[in-house]
């Protein structure tokens, strides 16, 4: 789908509405804008009040996440590093994450991020959880809030809390980096939730042997009768088949030169295929029986493979699963359950009818709060590690009497982020520039 003109479409009907609240001053109480972006907030925030008697957990909770922040911040930065290093020295070629639109977090837009209602609820509840983080340390530091709400650029990119600045300027140390860190704090700490009952949830699904074609080989007897990758096979020579032994059992007796019907669904359509079966290929072994050309997705290795996320490395692959289910099939196409409503639900015995919807709806949400939580701890301005590491900075510096220098530090710090990160974006696009 050709996304561009949708996308001139909405950014023309948001201004045409921005615009038009705009000049009329419509509902001021509830809607400001801050240059392009529209605000849609309350001031009614007396509930996040209701956190003041907890204030000691939810201090010592605050101080664990400050600590947490810190380390992922390190740890990324390392990783941003060796990035730029990998792309200087091996100049690896241009995939589908180069393309601008890969780079921008869009729905829809972006090919790794499918425009579904798990994605939305995943996206919503990241920027919810992020900012209820900020607005509960603040309370419990003393910093009157005086709005919350959600901030839209012709769809929602942000929430946000606005404590009031006085307040905050008057906060110092371990209590100002506290409410920074808390919205971090919430997407890591939500992430690791969600994506533990991802893995949960993934063992009550058992798989069954559903004759579910996952691929046809080209030029093979079924490419050449029309039969479709992700379909099912229903019916061989008029008897009805509900396994892949049932298929095969029919089809042992067969030979090279056997005319089959295949009566098979794809997507909810039925129809009936006619094939000339082939020898069998040398490298797919010796066998006398005739060869339909079809490989069958295998629900009992993908229940293997989901046990790879029990382990330490489990992690990374569900990070890794909306961008390589993508440019990796091969490897990765076991695992798009879990992203997108796919065929392959059929190969699986399930405890309730929405059941991967569910799934999906964890995953996302896990997966948004991990990304989020993770760059936002990056110590760079105005991400929430830049201000914690410009307060450290600052305190750092204020006690050996060089507070004057501090701006200039974390300035520099947060520079150099911002030259690294422009770098892991464009330097492929350079080193892969015809000559």
């Amino acid at each position: 789908m050709d996304w561009i003109p949708l996308i001139i479409l909405l950014v023309i009907a948001y201004a045409f509405v921005a615009y038009y609240i705009h000049k009329n001053k419509l509902w001021p109480e509830y809607i400001t804008f801050y240059g392009p972006f529209m605000a849609i907030k309350t001031e009614k925030v007396a509930f996040f009040d209701r956190a003041i008697p907890y204030s000691t957990f939810l201090r010592a909770y605050g101080t664990l996440g400050v600590v947490t922040v810190v380390i992922v911040s390190v740890l990324m930065t390392i990783m941003l590093f060796y990035s730029v290093q990998y792309i200087v020295t091996q100049r690896p070629p241009l995939t589908a994450a180069n393309e601008l639109r890969n780079v921008l977090a869009i729905p829809g837009v972006n090919d790794f991020i499918p425009f579904t209602f798990a994605v939305w609820f995943g996206l919503i509840a990241t920027m919810a959880v992020h900012e209820f983080g900020h607005a509960v340390l603040c309370r419990v530091e003393g910093i009157r809030v005086k709005s919350t709400g959600i901030l839209l650029a012709v769809i929602p990119i942000g929430a946000f809390v606005e404590p009031d600045e006085e307040d905050q300027e008057k906060t110092k140390g371990l209590a100002k980096m506290r409410m920074f860190g808390a919205g971090i704090t919430n997407n890591i700490l939500l992430g690791m939730i969600c994506f533990a009952l991802v893995v949960f949830m993934l063992g009550f699904a058992v798989p069954v042997q559903t004759p579910f074609i996952n691929s046809v080989y080209l030029d093979a007897p079924a490419h050449a009768a029309g039969v479709e990758p992700f379909s099912v096979v229903k019916e061989v020579n008029g008897v009805p088949v509900s396994t892949r032994d049932d298929v095969s059992a029919l089809l042992n007796s067969s030979k090279p030169g056997d005319q089959i019907t295949l009566l098979v669904d794809h997507r909810g359509t039925t129809s009936l295929h006619t094939l000339t079966l082939t020898a069998w290929p040398k490298e797919l072994g010796e066998r006398t029986n005739g060869f339909m050309g079809v490989t069958y997705y295998d629900a009992v290795i993908a229940k293997q493979q989901f046990e790879l996320f029990r382990e330490p490395v489990g992690l990374i692959i569900l990070l890794a699963i909306p961008i390589y289910t993508i440019t990796e099939p091969a490897s990765f196409s076991q695992f798009s359950l879990l992203i997108i409503d796919s065929a392959e639900a059929v190969t699986w015995q399930v405890p309730f009818p929405e059941y991967w919807t569910v799934v999906q709806v964890l995953f996302w949400c896990g997966w948004f709060n991990l990304v989020v939580g993770t760059f936002n701890a990056l110590p760079l301005v105005p991400l929430d590690g830049g201000y914690i590491l410009r307060e450290g900075v600052d305190r750092i510096m204020d006690r050996q009497g060089l507070l004057k220098y501090a701006a200039y530090v974390s300035g520099a710090v947060s520079s150099l982020m911002l030259a690294v990160l422009v770098a892991v974006v464009v330097l492929p696009l350079v080193l892969n520039a015809p000559k």
